[in-house]
């Protein structure tokens, strides 16, 4: 047993407070047969936004394939959230949040153009909510049990990569 060089848990353990008592957020990216690629743990109060590049990282640091295109939901509808995808050459199909299409059809001409949206394209996000779906099937992931994230982390990645199996053969 080596414990000198422990990965660093975080200091809140991925959880946070919400009405019904603690909880965590698991974040993911799927592949197109639903299954979790990567995933990362944030606290339950803490937004979804926020995880998004983060994700990106440990994606591209743990795997060698690209992104094909991402589909996400009305919380990563930010403005800055399309630019940095934008710049990174990811294709994207988000929808837009109420609120700001309210906003811009106020601002009338300087409001600018709605962002490009393929409802088409967004019928398949239902391969992501499947994925969290397959994981949540697993009693350890949908009440989390363990005291550290980096434990729970683990038993995310161990489903995952049951489910990976799974789906592939």
């Amino acid at each position: 047993w080596n414990d000198k060089n422990l990965p660093v848990e975080p200091a809140d353990h991925a959880l946070g407070r919400s009405r019904g008592g603690w909880t965590t957020k698991i974040h993911a990216l799927t592949d197109e047969l639903c299954s979790p690629v990567t995933m990362l743990l944030s606290a339950g109060q803490d937004g979804d936004n926020p995880m998004l590049m983060p994700l990106f990282k440990a994606h591209r640091a743990n795997n060698t394939g690209e992104l094909g295109r991402l589909l996400a939901d009305k919380a990563y509808s930010h403005p800055s959230t399309r630019t940095r995808l934008r710049a990174l050459k990811i294709k994207h199909t988000i929808p837009e949040r109420s609120d700001q299409i309210g906003r811009r059809k106020a601002k009338g001409s300087a409001g600018g153009r709605p962002p490009a949206f393929d409802s088409g394209m967004y019928l398949h996000r239902n391969t992501v909510e499947r994925g969290f779906n397959r994981l949540k099937q697993w009693r350890g992931i949908a009440t989390r049990y363990d005291k550290y994230a980096l434990t729970y982390l683990g038993g995310v990645t161990l489903a995952a990569i049951v489910i990976h199996h799974r789906v592939r053969s």
